[in-house]
Parts: structure tokens; sequence; C-alpha cells
């Protein structure tokens, strides 16, 4: 079932992980698509699987810190495919981590405007066009830490992801009422790259594993599956929301 036939998306974070994941999901399910992320060559690999398999899309390299890369994620929507309907704000880093009385005001910054203020940047350009034609669905990557429990060491990560979620309120109210939907997912450990960067021996892992309820950690295509369902109509009354991904994670102490 195409359930997001003739719907045109902008994905950041595409070279890999989730992002990765979703674009290809969403181009199974119809979906043109605008995919962004720093490497070019992983994004052009990507595009050509998604027209390989039948499907459309572009890619526009850069930093999601940059207010100019949002305008021009927006623009190749609007110049390729005449609109914007779904926007998945997936970009985001670890940042500086440890001991909070070392973090530097460098490192703490840094890691809010990637993953905060850049999203705030992508929002506001990406909402500018769904307005003009009635509407849409903003998605947000955030995390349940700092939402429902966190590490030490993650200072910096868990306030620029929560922050997301106010973000995402904030927005879905301001412009519900021209039938813009905003969400946010708060994933729990997911296999990928970050993961394996973060938790590089078999114990790490293990640890971290035990934490779920699932006793796994996630595959980035499981993911995709309900940041689909956010984007599409399935969820049409469906805003302003932190909806947990999180095997688990959250409720387990066990």
């Amino acid at each position: 079932m195409d359930r997001l036939q003739d719907k045109v998306a902008i994905i950041t974070g595409a070279s890999a992980g989730i992002g990765r994941a979703t674009a290809r999901l969403f181009a199974a399910e119809g979906a043109r698509l605008v995919v962004g992320a720093r490497r070019q060559a992983e994004l052009d690999s990507l595009v050509a699987e998604i027209r390989v398999a039948g499907g459309e899309a572009v890619a526009v390299a850069g930093d999601v810190r940059d207010e100019a890369f949002h305008e021009a994620l927006v623009r190749a929507a609007v110049e390729n495919f005449g609109r914007l309907d779904i926007a998945f704000n997936n970009a985001g880093i670890m940042g500086e981590a440890g001991p909070s009385t070392q973090v530097s005001a460098e490192g703490f910054a840094g890691t809010v405007n990637t993953n905060l203020t850049a999203s705030f940047l992508a929002a506001k350009h990406q909402i500018a066009q769904m307005v003009q034609h009635g509407g849409g669905s903003v998605i947000f990557t955030s995390t349940f830490v700092g939402y429902s429990f966190s590490f030490p060491g993650v200072a910096a990560y868990a306030a620029s992801k929560s922050g997301l979620i106010g973000l995402t309120q904030a927005l879905a109210a301001e412009f519900g009422p021209q039938q813009v939907r905003v969400n946010a997912i708060l994933p729990g450990a997911v296999d990928t790259d970050m993961y394996r960067g973060m938790n590089d021996n078999a114990e790490k892992q293990a640890f971290i594993t035990s934490l779920h309820a699932l006793k796994r950690v996630a595959k980035p295509e499981e993911i995709a599956r309900s940041v689909l369902y956010l984007a599409s109509d399935d969820a049409s009354f469906v805003t302003g929301t932190a909806s947990l991904l999180d095997g688990g994670i959250s409720i387990t102490r066990t």
C-alpha cells in the first residue's frame, strides 16, 4: 500500500541509520524525496538506490546548523516536486560528553545548535511552505534520554533533545489551525553507527540491551515504520506528541 503516494518529503540525517532507513521506506510508500546530510557520496548512493527501485529523490548536501541549508532543502522540494508535505528532521549528534563540570561552553552550545536550533530553523522554512498547500507533517527525532530517565555525562545531549519536545508542542499549537501536525519520536537504543561508536565492545552492548524490556535494541527500519505512521494520513489527528519508541527502556527495572 502506498501510504505516501504523491507526497513530497524532506529527510535530514539521511545518509545513514534511521534517516536512511526512513528514506527507503518513504520512497517505497510513494513519496518523492529531498534527502539531506553532510556527506554527498552517501546521499548520492541513497538517491541511486531509490531510483533503481523506481522512486524519485534528489540530494542536497550541507550542514543543518546553516539556515541557508534548510532554505535550499525546501527550495529543492518545490523546484523538483512542486510542494512540501512532510519533513523528518532527524539529523543530530551526541555532542561533547563526560562529567558536566568539565563540558566546555562551546561543546554544550554546539550540541544545542545541532540538535535543537537547527531543528527550529528547519521547521521555520518547512512550515512556511506547508501552509501554502493546506498543511503537512513535521517530525523531530528526540530521545528518551532526559525525558523518562537519563545517564551520567550526557547533559548537553539530554538538554538539546528534551528541548525538541517543547518545540514540538509549541509548533503544534501554533500551526494546528493551518493543518500542520508536529510530533517527536523518542527512540531507545537503535543499531546505528552512533550507537556502535558509543558502545564499542560486547560488554557495553550487553548492558544497553539489558535495559530494554524487549532485551534487544531496535533496527533502524523499525523506527522508520513509526515515522511513516506519523507522516501519513493514518495519524491525521495526532499532533503535539512525544512518542516513545524505546523497547520498554522507560519502564524496565530488571
